[in-house]
């Protein structure tokens, strides 16, 4: 009777522990550097993350990556050596997102970026991406050109990779929709350099209908203040990546007037009823700006808050498959993904799929306005 008493209270014990398995999530930020308006918005996003998930804790581990490809490495190893993590998320900066690709997909461990990075064919079988893709926001941004009459444009953006798949995506997708809008010139510069007056001087001499900037965060003020300083009177348009209002707290009245193609998170008052993703979206900016103030919102925390959603999802799919810290979890973590179906979020709706790990399709998109400093939806 005695044993049988000691075997139940193991058994009890062993049972608590199971339930009680923390998921480990290991996430790589840039809260330091250049990309740091990206990555601080993320963090402030992750601390509204649940505590749990279906009864099991959340491990989550944010490691800064100072902007920095390196680091986000390093990051990357430990949270697969050290930290035996079930689900990596990072970076924000598409440069370091890629470099940690490998070591991630190396551990069969799902790897949610927060950046809209493109990897070689094949790499991204343990990838996916929590943006929208470049193509998807060109999309809209491309049809907006086309109903204001943009005809050609000069293109000033980033030397990264993110700057490249914007360079090459924009193009591709004009000739995809049959676009007649062609780049008519280019010019580079660095996510640390202060100054681009060069490259403004002869963009602005090639006097196209429209600019597009490629940057991020507070980042993007600088070029574009550089384009209006030297004289330009067309139209500029900013990336996602700029759809913060470090834009206009930097860039001022140099901004004003411009188009920043964004997810529909940051207007989420202004959309329609009928948007599916207004109710999320809406969700999404009363719990931010509570945590973080009025005017807070942006579309990097959204990214956050859209990843929470996932998790949600999927974690009580894959736990009926796996214990947290196997690799039985971790596959059954990347099949709930790319069979979750459809999933409303504040950024629109994703539709991952096995041969799909981007989500978003092209209706996401959405243009805004600075207005008297703010944004107004076009």
């Amino acid at each position: 009777m005695k044993l049988n008493k000691t075997l139940i209270a193991c058994a009890a014990l062993w049972a608590a522990g199971a339930a009680q398995a923390d998921i480990t999530i290991g996430v790589s930020l840039p809260l330091t550097g250049p990309a740091n308006g990206l990555g601080i918005p993320m963090q402030n996003g992750i601390k509204l993350w649940p505590a749990s998930i279906a009864g099991e804790k959340l491990n989550v581990i944010v490691l800064d990556d100072g902007s920095d490809p390196t680091k986000g490495v390093q990051n990357a190893k430990r949270f697969v050596t050290q930290d035996k993590a079930d689900i990596i998320m990072g970076s924000a900066a598409t440069p370091v997102a890629i470099a940690m690709s490998d070591t991630v997909a190396e551990a069969t461990t799902p790897h949610f970026m927060f950046s809209p990075a493109v990897l070689q064919a094949g790499k991204d079988n343990w990838a996916f991406r929590l943006p929208q893709s470049n193509a998807v926001m060109s999309h809209a941004m491309l049809k907006h050109m086309s109903k204001l009459g943009v005809k050609t444009v000069g293109f000033l953006g980033y030397t990264d990779a993110y700057g490249e798949s914007w360079l090459k995506d924009f193009q591709a997708e004009a000739t995809a929709m049959g676009l007649p809008i062609k780049i008519i010139a280019t010019e580079r510069f660095a996510r640390a350099d202060t100054n681009v007056t060069a490259q403004a001087l002869k963009l602005t001499a090639a006097n196209p209908d429209a600019m597009l900037i490629v940057a991020s965060g507070s980042g993007a003020a600088m070029p574009h203040k550089a384009i209006i300083e030297r004289g330009f009177k067309g139209k500029v348009y900013q990336t996602h990546a700029a759809a913060t209002r470090d834009l206009m707290r930097i860039g001022g009245k140099d901004v004003e007037g411009a188009y920043v193609v964004s997810g529909p998170c940051v207007i989420a008052e202004q959309l329609s009823d009928d948007h599916p993703s207004k109710k999320v979206a809406i969700d999404f900016v009363q719990k931010y700006e509570k945590a973080n103030g009025a005017g807070s919102r942006n579309q990097f925390a959204g990214h956050a808050y859209d990843a929470a959603l996932v998790l949600e999802k999927i974690i009580p799919v894959a736990l009926k498959k796996g214990k947290p810290g196997t690799p039985e979890f971790r596959a059954a973590l990347k099949e709930a993904t790319e069979t979750m179906g459809r999933t409303v979020v504040s950024h629109g709706v994703l539709t991952y799929s096995k041969d799909n790990h981007w989500g978003f399709t092209t209706e996401t998109g959405v243009i805004l306005k600075v207005v008297n400093g703010d944004w107004k939806v076009e």
